[in-house]
């Protein structure tokens, strides 16, 4: 038997246990539920002697577990089945173990046999799968064939043919006279292998029952009733009787009633009574698990939300100091939403802009966006932009239409200084601008060129 008795654990301003007392009594699987961090492992551990309780007491078989003459005899435990030297093989961490208890080596083969290893007890534990190695983790708690067994989610990666297995074993050793203690969060599993419920949220307990009883106590059952489908005025008949006698109805999408509030018995008698069909008259109870929903929604600390997947959504980008210094000599707007902005179409006249709605494209269109006026072809650009003969710098500003419309921007290109890229203002009282850098690729006069 485990008994505990105000057990109480904190680590540092956190409290992982408070007050904690209950019993686990041989003869019968306890299941030990809880929500994530409420509290289970770090009973468990201290229940090993693990962990040093920060007050109370807890003991097996009455005595602390450190008190205990040869206590891998007495007590086997799963807490990590991940807890072996990868470099060993499963017999040898078996039999390592076997040996500093004073266990017989052929008690390693027989284990294996049990939890269906032996074909593989001379692989090396690294490369065994999370099922096979919670398989070892069960043949290590089992091996000094003790009373007391403590299993922390042994199904944990297992097939359905294992959690068959380990379903099976758990009921086998509890009806050996054995205390099984098993911690799990499948519900489904609990609600056919265990027959006590310790519960637990946020290190405090909150339920010591059998499974029947925290069922019963934390769901509200119903009855399913059916009149025959042609015949809505029977079903109306029924709903009347029942709310007269004090149940509630309610209708099901398929057509049934659920009832609430009376006994099968009286819903069959009010039915008789009202000379009503019953094609269904059937009791439903809630699952342990709508149970277990029920009672810890409040002793959730970890809860889940929509993804909104607001990080795949781009922020607007606002245009950098050199983008914001080019528009404010050609007199353009900048900033999120505005032309020519980062993600935005170009400002007109712009390098790389975009013509805008509604603008003709085509022979005079202002702001050179279609081919020059008459359909005279465009010519053929040279390496730095213009082409040959034009006098103009290697693509330092537009180049005049013959017959175009004048470039709005012509008076901003003549201001910058020719050779080089366009020069910042002045600042007032501040040092004076740097010369523009020399380009070596253009001769500075025709003396040069020759």
């Amino acid at each position: 038997m485990i008994e505990a008795y105000g057990l109480t654990k904190r680590y540092g301003a956190k409290t992982a246990v408070y007050n904690l007392s209950f019993q686990v009594r041989p003869g019968a699987v306890t299941g030990f539920l809880g929500p994530n961090g409420s509290g289970k492992s770090t009973t468990m551990r201290m229940i090993l002697g693990l962990d040093t309780p920060t007050a109370g007491q807890v003991t097996v078989a009455g005595r602390r577990f450190r008190d205990l003459p040869n206590a891998p005899r007495q007590v086997g435990a799963l807490l990590d089945a991940k807890a072996v030297h990868g470099g060993r093989s499963a017999r040898s961490h078996l039999l390592s173990l076997a040996q500093l208890s004073g266990i017989p080596a052929r008690r390693v083969d027989e284990v294996l046999d049990v939890v269906g290893l032996r074909q593989v007890a001379g692989k090396r534990s690294q490369g065994f799968s999370l099922g096979m190695g919670q398989r070892l983790g069960i043949a290590a708690a089992l091996l000094g064939d003790p009373q007391v067994l403590l299993f922390d989610e042994p199904v944990n990666g297992l097939d359905p043919e294992g959690i068959l297995w380990v379903r099976n074993l758990m009921k086998q050793l509890a009806g050996e006279g054995r205390t099984v203690f098993v911690s799990s969060h499948l519900m489904s599993e609990m609600a056919l292998t265990a027959e006590h419920l310790i519960v637990i949220g946020r290190g405090q307990l909150m339920a010591d029952t059998s499974v029947k009883e925290f069922i019963a106590q934390n769901s509200v059952g119903f009855a399913r009733v059916r009149t025959p489908d042609g015949d809505p005025g029977q079903r109306e008949k029924l709903t009347s009787a029942v709310q007269e006698a004090g149940g509630h109805v309610q209708p099901e999408d398929d057509g049934a009633l659920r009832v609430n509030g009376l006994p099968l018995p009286q819903i069959s008698e009010l039915a008789h009574n009202a000379d009503v069909r019953l094609w269904e008259l059937s009791p439903h109870q809630a699952s342990l698990e709508e149970a277990y929903m029920q009672l810890t929604q409040g002793a959730v600390d970890y809860r889940s939300s929509v993804d909104q997947r607001a990080g795949f959504q781009q922020a607007p980008q606002q245009p950098s100091q050199q983008q914001q210094l080019a528009a404010s000599q050609l007199g353009v707007p900048m900033g999120p939403g505005a032309p020519g902005a980062p993600g935005m179409p170009g400002a007109p006249g712009m390098p790389g802009a975009m013509p805008p709605q509604g603008v003709p494209v085509g022979a005079g269109a202002a702001g050179g966006w279609g081919p020059p006026p008459g359909g005279a072809p465009a010519q053929q650009a040279g390496p730095y932009g213009a082409g040959p003969g034009h006098g103009a710098g290697p693509g330092y500003g537009p180049q005049p239409v013959p017959g175009g419309t004048p470039d709005p921007y012509a008076h901003v290109a003549a201001q910058q200084p020719q050779g080089g890229p366009p020069q910042a203002p002045p600042v007032p009282g501040g040092p004076p601008a740097p010369a523009a850098p020399t380009d070596a690729s253009r001769p500075d006069s025709e003396d040069d060129a020759r």
